[in-house]
C-alpha cells in the first residue's frame, strides 16, 4: 500500500477500489468512491466527495464535487467547485468557487475562478475565463459546443452562445453576449448603451 496520511480517519470513507498515491494528504470529511485515483502529493483539504476521478500529482481540491472527471498535476479546485462527467482539468489549472464544469477541457494554465458555467467546451491554454461567465450550450433540443483558443480573456457576465469559435488571444470585454465566431486577437464588446436622465431620477427616485 502505498504511503499516504489520513488526518482523521474516523471521518473519512475510502471504497476498496480507489487508489491513493504515495505522499497524498487527507484531510477530515472525504469520501472517496468508486474507481478513484489520487495522484502523489494530492491533498484533499475536508469536505470534498470524489466518484470515478483521476486527481494530478500535487493538485488541490477543497470542499468540491468532482465525479466522472480529471483533475490535472498541481491544479487547484475549489471550495465548492463542481466537476461532472467528462470534465478535464489542464495541469495548473484553477477552478475556483461556484464553478461547475460538464463536458469539458481546460488547457495548461486556465483559469475559472469563480462563479461560471463551462460545458460541452473546450478552453485553451492560459485562457481566463471570468467571473459569471456562462457557455449558453443547450438551445431547449440540443447540445452544443464552444471553442476557446488560448490566452484568451473571458470577461464578468459574458454569454458564450454555442456553436461557437474564439480565436487565440481575443478579449471579450464584460457583458458581452457573443453569439458569432471571433477572429484571434479580436476585441469583442456587446453591452447596451448606459444613460443618464435627471428627469427620470427627479420622477422614480426617493427623495
Amino acid at each position: 500500500m502505498a504511503d499516504f496520511t489520513v488526518l482523521s480517519p474516523q471521518t473519512v470513507y475510502i471504497e476498496e477500489g480507489a487508489v491513493i498515491g504515495e505522499g497524498a494528504v487527507i484531510h477530515p470529511f472525504n469520501v472517496i468512491c468508486g474507481r478513484t485515483v489520487i495522484g502523489r502529493g494530492a491533498v484533499l483539504y475536508p469536505f470534498n466527495f470524489l466518484r470515478d476521478c483521476t486527481v494530478g500529482e500535487g493538485a488541490e481540491i477543497s470542499a468540491s464535487f468532482v465525479c466522472g472527471a480529471a483533475v490535472g498535476a498541481g491544479a487547484k479546485v475549489g471550495p465548492f467547485a463542481h466537476l461532472r462527467t467528462g470534465a478535464d482539468v489542464g495541469r495548473g489549472c484553477r477552478v475556483g468557487n461556484f464553478v461547475e464544469l460538464k463536458n469539458c477541457t481546460l488547457g495548461e494554465g486556465a483559469k475559472a475562478a469563480h462563479l461560471a458555467y463551462i460545458g460541452d467546451a473546450a478552453v485553451g491554454r492560459a485562457t481566463n475565463i471570468g467571473c459569471g461567465a456562462i457557455f449558453c450550450n443547450y438551445d431547449g433540443r440540443q447540445k452544443h459546443r464552444t471553442e476557446v483558443g488560448e490566452g484568451c480573456f473571458i470577461g464578468s457576465n459574458v454569454n458564450l452562445v454555442a456553436p461557437l469559435t474564439l480565436g487565440d488571444g481575443c478579449f471579450v470585454a464584460a457583458g458581452t453576449t457573443v453569439t458569432r465566431p471571433v477572429p484571434a486577437g479580436a476585441f469583442v464588446i456587446g453591452r447596451a448603451r448606459q444613460q443618464e436622465s435627471a428627469a427620470l431620477a427627479e420622477k422614480y427616485l426617493p427623495r
